[in-house]
C-alpha cells in the first residue's frame, strides 16, 4: 500500500494506476496552490531633490501633459509615448481594460481610433465613461485621466483612416473585433479575399463600425515616483457647481481646480 506525500492528503492508495492518477491530481492541485512571491522585487525611483512641486508646474493639465509627453517622447526607452491603457465598464460594473494608442490630444480632449462593435465600443455605449492612463517607466512618472466619452465626427473618423497605411485599412475591414475567431487561418483567409477586393491603388472605404472616440476629461491626475514611496501626486479637476470644494484645493488655469494628493 502507498502514501500520497502531499501535506493535505490522506489517501491510501493500493495499485500503481491508482498511484498514477491520484499523483498527477496531486501535482496539478500543488501548481494551482503555488503564489509566485514579488515581496522583494522593486527598483529606485526619483531622489528627494527631484520633487514634483506645485511651484514648479504649469496650472492647466493639458499644457502640463504636453509638456509631459513631450520629454517622454525624447527619452530614449520609450518607443510609444501615446501607448495607453483605457478602461471601460458595462451598465452592470463589470470593468475591463486594453492597450490603445493615443492618437491626438488638446483642449477638446484626448482621441484614440477603435472598432466600435468591440468589447469596449459596446461598453462606451452603454456607458460613456472611460479612464486613461499612461506610464513613462523611464521618468518614474504616470499620467491618469477620467472622463466622459463621445464619438469623433464622420470626417475625423474618415481623415484619419484613410491616413492609414494600407495592410491596416484592410485589417480593420477584417477584422469583426472581440468576436470569437475558428483560427488565424480563418482570418487569412478574410483579409486575403479583402486584398483581392481591394488593391493598394484603391480606395479602401472605412467601416462605419469603425472609428474615432474622444475623452473629455473631467479628472487629470499627475504622479511621479519617489524612491522613499512617498510619491507625488497632483491632481486637477472641474468641479461642477455644487461639487464640494476643499480646503486645500487651489486655483489653476482654464477652469481648472488643482490639489496634491497623499500618495
Amino acid at each position: 500500500m502507498f502514501s500520497c506525500v502531499y501535506k493535505s492528503c490522506c489517501y491510501h492508495i493500493k495499485s500503481y494506476n491508482s498511484l498514477r492518477n491520484h499523483l498527477i491530481f496531486c501535482c496539478s492541485t500543488m501548481a494551482s496552490e503555488a503564489t509566485v512571491d514579488l515581496k522583494d522585487k522593486r527598483v529606485p525611483y526619483k531622489s528627494r531633490n527631484e520633487l514634483l512641486l506645485e511651484k514648479d508646474i504649469v496650472k492647466e493639465p493639458i499644457k502640463l501633459f504636453e509638456a509631459w509627453f513631450k520629454e517622454a517622447s525624447n527619452t530614449p526607452g520609450i518607443i510609444e509615448p501615446n501607448a495607453m491603457f483605457i478602461a471601460t465598464s458595462s451598465k452592470s460594473g463589470i470593468p475591463s481594460g486594453r492597450m490603445v494608442l493615443l492618437k491626438s490630444f488638446g483642449n477638446n480632449g484626448f482621441v484614440f481610433f477603435t472598432n466600435y462593435n468591440s468589447r469596449k465600443g459596446i461598453e462606451l455605449a452603454e456607458n460613456p465613461n472611460a479612464s486613461l492612463a499612461f506610464y513613462w517607466e523611464p521618468l518614474k512618472r504616470s499620467v491618469r485621466i477620467e472622463g466622459h466619452v463621445e464619438k469623433t465626427s464622420e470626417k475625423e473618423s474618415d481623415d484619419y483612416f484613410h491616413s492609414r497605411p494600407y495592410a491596416s485599412k484592410i485589417g480593420a475591414l477584417a477584422s469583426d473585433q472581440s468576436k470569437p475567431c475558428e483560427s488565424r487561418d480563418q482570418m487569412s483567409k478574410i483579409t486575403e479575399e479583402l486584398k483581392q477586393k481591394y488593391s493598394e491603388t484603391d480606395h479602401v472605404p472605412r467601416p462605419k463600425h469603425w472609428g474615432g472616440y474622444v475623452v473629455i476629461p473631467k479628472v487629470i491626475e499627475f504622479w511621479q515616483g519617489q524612491s522613499d514611496r512617498v510619491h507625488d501626486r497632483i491632481v486637477f479637476s472641474k468641479p461642477t457647481p455644487g461639487d464640494p470644494l476643499g480646503e486645500y484645493l487651489h486655483e489653476g488655469e482654464d477652469g481648472w481646480k488643482y490639489q496634491r494628493l497623499f500618495p
